[in-house]
Formats: C-alpha cells, sequence, structure tokens
C-alpha cells in the first residue's frame, strides 16, 4: 500500500522515550514478570536506568511490579487500550485503503457487514468516471448465500448453522447460477475455507462477479468483509492479492494479532 506519511520519524526524538517503549516492548513480550537484570540485558540499559525509568512508569500505572525487582505491563495500558478499541470502527479503519485499492484496479471495492440471514453494504470505494462498474448501494443488502461476503460468513460458521440458515431461507435463487441446493453450498464453503477469498459467479445478478476477503478484530473474528465487484468478463485473478493484502491492512488497524492468509487453491 502506498506509505500514508512521509513526515513522521520512524524513531522518537527524544532518547528516554525510545527507552520507554523499548522496556514496554520487553514486558509485552513476556506474560509473567521479568526480572530488572533481564530487561536491563534486554534494551541494553543500565540497571540504574531501567529502574529509574520503570519507577516512573509505575508511578502512572503503566507498569506494575509485583515484587521488589521485577516488572510486568500495568492496567492503565488496558484501560487506554479499551478506549482505543471502543474508538475503532470498521468503516473508519477501512475507508482510506478501500479507496487506495480502488486505485490499483479501478473497480468498486464494498465493505459489508451480516446482520442475520443477510450482508449490508455499509461503505463503498468507486469513481463517477469510469466506465462500466458494478456500484453497489451503501445501506443495501442481500441474502448470505448468493453473495460472496455472506458465504465468508457462512464459511466462518459451524455445519449446523449453515444447515439451519438453509432451512430458515430455502436457499432462494436470483439466477440461474444461484446456489440453491445445500450440498452444493457447502461445497463451494469449503473451496472458501481453503482458500480465504469467497466468491460470487453471477449468483446475485447476472453479469456481475464478485470476490471477497474476510476483515477480522482484535479477538481474531470475522467482523465484515471486502469485496471488489466488477463485470463477468473484467474480473481479474490478479486482482486476489491485493484484496488479501487490504482486507488484513484493515485487520491489523482494529487490533488482529494476525490474520490468516492462505495460499490460493489451485
Amino acid at each position: 500500500m502506498t506509505k500514508r506519511s512521509e513526515s513522521l520519524p520512524s524513531t522518537p526524538t527524544v532518547q528516554v522515550i525510545e527507552r520507554m517503549f523499548n522496556l514496554l516492548e520487553v514486558l509485552a513480550s513476556r506474560e509473567d514478570p521479568v526480572s530488572l537484570k533481564e530487561i536491563s540485558e534486554k534494551t541494553g540499559l543500565h540497571p540504574s536506568t531501567a529502574h529509574r525509568i520503570l519507577n516512573d512508569l509505575t508511578i502512572g500505572r503503566f507498569v506494575d511490579r509485583p515484587e521488589a525487582g521485577s516488572y510486568r505491563l500495568g492496567m492503565r495500558l488496558l484501560e487506554l487500550g479499551n478506549l482505543v478499541k471502543a474508538r475503532l470502527s470498521v468503516r473508519d479503519a477501512a475507508l482510506l485503503p478501500m479507496r487506495e485499492l480502488h486505485k490499483l484496479i479501478q473497480q468498486p471495492v464494498n465493505l459489508s457487514v451480516r446482520q442475520g440471514d443477510e450482508i449490508v453494504y455499509v461503505e463503498r470505494a468507486y469513481s463517477e468516471r469510469s466506465g462500466m462498474q458494478v456500484v453497489r448501494a451503501i445501506g443495501g443488502r442481500a441474502p448470505l448465500h448468493l453473495t460472496s461476503v455472506g458465504k465468508l460468513f457462512l464459511a466462518d460458521d459451524e455445519p449446523q448453522r449453515v444447515r439451519a440458515y438453509a432451512t430458515r431461507t430455502g436457499l432462494a435463487g436470483n439466477t440461474r447460477n444461484s446456489l440453491t441446493q445445500l450440498a452444493t453450498l457447502e461445497r463451494e464453503l469449503t473451496q472458501c475455507r481453503q482458500a480465504g477469498i469467497a466468491r460470487d459467479n453471477e449468483e446475485l445478478e447476472l453479469g456481475v462477479r464478485c470476490m471477497a476477503a474476510g476483515i477480522y478484530d482484535d479477538q481474531s473474528k470475522l467482523v465484515a468483509g471486502l469485496s471488489i465487484s466488477a463485470p463477468a468478463d473484467r474480473i481479474d485473478e490478479n486482482w486476489v492479492p491485493k484484496l488479501r493484502s487490504t482486507a488484513a491492512e484493515i485487520s491489523v488497524a482494529l487490533g488482529c494479532p494476525k490474520t490468516p492468509i492462505p495460499a490460493p487453491s489451485r
């Protein structure tokens, strides 16, 4: 992706801040309290320097000292982390990466979430100056089994939940390509799990194909899907790596520790 800012330095300009960051990183790498000796060795700081900074961090509750000579991350970091998490929005995190992806592929990019048995389009990136496009209306809805993003959510469900969905909805179709049989849908979902990419092959609308990748939150839970919609004859498999990396970038912004990106199935 393109670089967001050229003006920000890569390291802190104040030495004590850099040292503080290094100390916190060491504490974050361990679940158990870490001794002052080990902290000093890992950061390269003199024990007295490390002790002085850690003492100040303890006063601010950024670091706890469960016993003399050992340290761990403090509750203040959890409090601040929860504040950040509460302010995070999938839409806010996705908007700029979506626009960058659209610039690369010159086709509309959609952000969708699940609501019950449907997906809802919550954001899009497209150009009014482009030629033929497939632009989804924000707020528009579609059945899970007829859309690429919907299939991501179904693939993430337990098999019994997929069967219950099929019973509730009857797997009604929109086109001759729609998956209206449970066995066919289950095979499609297996492919989706293996590839990490879901597809809509003119199943919602004739002449339109889509591909989608999942967006995950800080608990590695699927919370949204990023999709590319295009006329059926314009869909390009070269978009898949770009779609994957953009979805992963948004997931990281939401705090996802690691987004699994399976190798494309052959």
